[in-house]
């Protein structure tokens, strides 16, 4: 299939129109990212050694990965790793893949911290870290604050803390384990800010999402139940015993749900000055809402 004598840009010229065939989206920029991953290089030195022949054994290391990608193996999965907030992160299929979209919670999560006095230290917790993206990004931003990070899953969270000390945010998050609230009923903590990204997705149409999504990533991730409000309404439900007076709560929802989820914020009668944010699509993407306080 590849000629040794071929060249990068060959090579690229050559996987994209293969790409473009196999219905692959953004074909071009797979192939570089891929063939970049492949050689050890930066996309810009594929267009500054363009003219570099490749030898068999990339000229196959290349092929694997091209083989791969037709069968819909998403590309962060193949290189085990993906940008979120402008920063490198290591993925795996035990986590989901980062989305653009989620960087709208952590831009509304921001907003809130930097509304609050900055000499008195947040304590915010992430529900569901998965691979670590949200609270590593707010760590990041906003380092003077106390951070915490669960996860139901053990191989995620090694992944989170992989991703934390590759970023020297290690000593700045606090991970543990266990499904939702479960591990602090027993304790009696208050956080100032509770972000989640939980499954949203109804358990009838995962089948029916791109292959790079159901045959890959973790359904645990992904399956919010028959209607998709199962992990929604578990948090919705309970959040408000974690949270301080006027605390918030944020959550990432799916693009068809904020009348279902308006619905049950109104049932648990705990929150107030709820709003829901757009993503970069036009789509209701994230709800934030505060507890009431002890004199409502």
């Amino acid at each position: 299939m590849l000629r040794p004598e071929w060249t990068i840009i060959k090579l690229l010229n050559w996987t994209t129109s293969y790409f473009k065939s196999h219905n692959i989206e953004s074909p071009r920029a797979a192939a570089e990212i891929l063939l970049s991953h492949a050689l050890k290089l930066k996309r810009i030195d594929l267009y500054l050694q363009y003219d570099r022949p490749l030898d068999k054994t990339e000229l196959a290391n290349f092929k694997t990965l091209i083989k791969r990608r037709v069968a819909r193996e998403p590309v962060a999965y193949i290189t085990g790793k993906k940008e979120f907030w402008s920063m490198e992160l290591e993925v795996a299929r035990d986590v989901l893949i980062p989305r653009p979209d989620t960087e709208c919670l952590v831009e509304t999560a921001l907003k809130i911290i930097s509304s609050k006095p900055d000499n008195i230290p947040k304590q915010i917790i992430e529900l569901g870290t998965g691979s670590g993206a949200i609270i590593i990004a707010l760590a990041a931003q906003k380092p003077g604050n106390i951070f915490f990070a669960s996860d139901f899953s053990i191989k995620a969270l090694k992944l989170a803390r992989k991703n934390a000390w590759t970023h020297n945010l290690n000593k700045k998050i606090n991970f543990f384990s266990g499904s939702w609230f479960l591990p602090l009923s027993n304790r009696k903590c208050r956080f100032d800010i509770i972000i989640s990204n939980p499954p949203y997705i109804k358990s009838s149409i995962i089948n029916k999402l791109e292959p790079e999504i159901y045959r890959y990533e973790p359904v645990l991730a992904l399956d919010g139940g028959k209607d998709g409000l199962n992990s929604l309404g578990l948090i919705i439900s309970t959040a408000h015993l974690y949270l301080k007076d006027k605390g918030s709560l944020l959550l990432e929802i799916g693009s068809d749900q904020k009348n279902a989820v308006e619905a049950m914020i109104s049932s648990a009668n705990n929150y107030e000055n709820v709003f829901f944010t757009k993503d970069y699509s036009g789509f209701n993407r994230v709800v934030q809402m505060d507890k009431k306080g002890v004199l409502n």
